[in-house]
């Protein structure tokens, strides 16, 4: 099962790495992966909790707005390929 973790709660967790908590001891306390620790720390890094939900919420937008373009291509290319056909 995979848990989903809030903005707060992660930012949390790396306010902890950060003040000198070891790594193994925090991941296994949430009960994640060390290497799941470090790529939210690499992602989140220094950011604090509004700018983190800011970030996810841009993340959401961006993946909708690609799934738009790849559909709209998806049409431009089936309506050439329809007009090209000779009737």
């Amino acid at each position: 099962m995979k848990k989903r973790f809030t903005e707060e709660q992660i930012v949390k967790a790396l306010t902890r790495l950060k003040n000198g908590m070891m790594s193994k001891d925090l991941s296994r306390e949430m009960g994640i992966s060390i290497q799941t620790l470090y790529h939210w720390k690499k992602k989140f890094g220094d950011l604090t909790v509004s700018e983190a939900k800011k970030m996810r919420e841009l993340e959401m937008e961006n993946n909708k707005l690609k799934r738009i373009v790849a559909d709209l291509t998806l049409d431009i290319v089936m309506l050439k390929d329809v007009n090209s056909k000779k009737w």
